[in-house]
């Protein structure tokens, strides 16, 4: 029998303050309340994990504690200006953050502790957040025998991505299993929110953010805007969207031993394979990929628990040329495009709007990649759910599979979203693609493709 209830952390003396959002926090807002309210929860950043064998839920309770004092964007409320353009973060110094436990029969096996788990995380992920009167972040453990068996965090958007996400189970882990507070401070000095809205407002913050939209734009206007054929008038496909998610065994080592033979980042290896596989059946020797930036690329916010909401486009030329020369060259290409990802959208936005209206030329940016496969660590990553239709895994035996969980409604504008994904046992590609332009077997070749290409570099010979 499971029942349930509520626990109250009490939360005093944090730091407070109140300050401009920052242009993450910025735009996620914008973009979550241009949204459908039924769609507002798909915007959560969520991962839940089981815990074999458990920890004393009195030391689970005083970590997640611990972790609203360490980062302030867990007690941060985010306030419209009075004339609706401007948009404010307010850093509470108290207030209670409510736990939702589920208790489990002490004799409960993995299945039921498990299912328990998952009802409680859909319950806590499938409602939006009110930014303006909660906090961003809800806890949910399932505990059996005193234990905590099974934890489940749910944020706000607004207040991480999957970096943050991932730098917030650390501590957590950290802190649940005896590490200080004050250890992890002498650790690491995150920056906190009101801190780098501080730096984007300064003189050279605002430097910063117009040579990034410089830089972009320029991107913009030299790229192809257009790689695949057009089909239904332009607009797309009114079809559910498929969700196709390879799970190789042999790429999680494949892809960090090319990239080690080429002095590359293992992120390189994936963008080049993913390039010369659009440019493959695009028809083109080149692509453009619109890459998803996370904290983790940015100096001084490696451990900022934060939003950084950024885009990095990059246009690769003869992407279909040999796939080690391509790899160097992504490398090189891509370390210019990460640093120039840190911007004010709201300002690109208006930038892009007014030359789309002036019927300016803009590049495709339909083809979207994410490299998830370092924000969470150990085995959470297997468990995560920031990205809805992840397989848990390969087959169990070393070979490739691939599945197809889920159909997404019709996304306007994209041709795929390619996400990178890591388990303990595979490395995961999870594609969301447009079946008019890319059909189910189009889909297939590209992501394996993908899996060919990197483990032919693989087996290559290497001079010695």
């Amino acid at each position: 029998m499971t029942t349930s209830r509520q626990l109250e952390i009490p939360f005093t003396d944090g730091r407070s303050g109140s300050g401009p959002a920052t242009w993450g926090q910025r735009a996620i807002w914008d973009v979550v309340n241009r949204s459908a309210p039924a769609d507002r929860p798909r915007f959560n950043i969520t991962t839940a994990a089981p815990l074999d064998p458990g920890l004393p839920l009195p030391a689970v309770l005083d970590a997640l504690g611990h972790l609203l004092h360490l980062h302030d964007s867990l007690h941060t409320r985010l306030l419209p200006e009075p004339d609706g353009t401007g948009l404010r973060q307010q850093v509470d110094p108290a207030g209670r953050l409510t736990v939702r436990v589920r208790d489990c029969a002490a004799d409960a096996g993995g299945e039921e502790l498990a299912s328990a788990g998952a009802a409680l995380h859909e319950e806590l992920a499938g409602r939006p957040f009110d930014c303006g009167t909660e906090w961003p972040i809800r806890a949910g453990l399932v505990v059996a025998d005193g234990l905590v068996r099974f934890v489940s965090l749910v944020l706000s958007h607004t207040a991480v991505d999957g970096t943050g996400m991932g730098l917030l189970v650390r501590d957590l882990s950290e802190l649940s299993l005896g590490t200080g507070p004050d250890a992890i401070r002498a650790a690491r000095s995150p920056r906190q929110p009101l801190e780098e809205a501080a730096f984007q407002t300064s003189e050279r913050g605002l430097k910063r953010d117009a040579n990034a939209r410089a830089h972009t734009l320029r991107k913009l206007r030299a790229a192809p805007s257009r790689l695949f054929p057009p089909v239904g008038g332009g607009a797309g496909s009114a079809e559910r969207f498929p969700n196709a998610v390879l799970s190789s065994p042999a790429l999680l080592p494949a892809v960090d031993r090319v990239a080690a033979a080429h002095r590359a980042g293992s992120s390189a290896v994936l963008l080049a394979a993913a390039a010369a596989m659009t440019a493959r059946l695009a028809g083109r020797s080149d692509a453009v990929l619109q890459v998803v930036v996370n904290n983790r690329f940015l100096s001084g916010l490696t451990d900022a628990v934060s939003v950084v909401a950024g885009d990095a486009l990059l246009h690769l030329t003869d992407a279909d040329g040999e796939f080690g020369e391509a790899v160097r060259r992504t490398h090189a290409a891509s370390i210019a495009a990460y640093r120039h990802a840190y911007y004010n959208r709201r300002l690109l936005d208006a930038e892009v709007e007014r030359l789309t209206a002036e019927q300016v030329p803009l590049a495709d940016r339909s083809c979207v990649f994410n490299d998830t496969r370092e924000l969470l660590p150990g085995d959470l990553a297997a468990q995560a759910s920031a990205s809805p239709g992840a397989a848990a895994g390969g087959s169990g035996d070393g070979r490739t599979t691939l599945a197809w969980p889920v159909e997404f409604d019709p996304r306007p504008g994209l041709t795929y979203a390619l996400d990178a994904l890591r388990t303990p046992a595979a490395l995961q590609l999870a594609m969301t693609a447009d079946p008019a332009v890319l059909p189910r077997p189009a889909m297939e070749e590209f992501l394996y493709g993908i899996e060919e290409l990197v483990l032919t570099e693989d087996r290559a010979p290497r001079p010695r």
